[in-house]
């Protein structure tokens, strides 16, 4: 799979990253730093610790690297999140939420990692 098919799969805008990062090159290189960030697995393990308000931060965080990255499905399901999250509470459609984000961040991995 090239990078094209691989934003058209993730529901994003590759002419749009293509814009913003300037090569094929430096999506790749942030595309690869992606796949090693720490911040979905903090996410979960905040949830599962149900500290929402480090849950918030990470959702956050996650929402804001998928925007520049331009992963458009995982942008949104964790936007979702983040807004549930905002209050600090737990949020009553959390599991929903969480379920979604999951996919989301699974297809994501997976479409990279076929990137040849």
């Amino acid at each position: 799979m090239n990078l094209k098919e691989c934003y058209v799969m993730l529901g994003g805008d590759y002419d749009e990253v293509l814009a913003r990062l300037y090569s094929e090159d430096m999506i790749r290189r942030f595309l690869n730093k992606f796949l090693n960030d720490g911040t979905y697995r903090l996410l979960l393990e905040q949830l599962s610790l149900e500290n929402y308000l480090e849950a918030f931060r990470a959702a956050h965080t996650l929402k804001g690297i998928c925007d520049n990255l331009g992963l458009s499905d995982l942008c949104k399901s964790s936007s979702m999140l983040t807004e549930a999250l905002r209050s600090g509470n737990h949020p009553e459609n959390l599991p929903v939420l969480k379920t979604q984000v999951c996919t989301d961040y699974e297809k994501a991995v997976s479409a990279i990692q076929m990137i040849h």
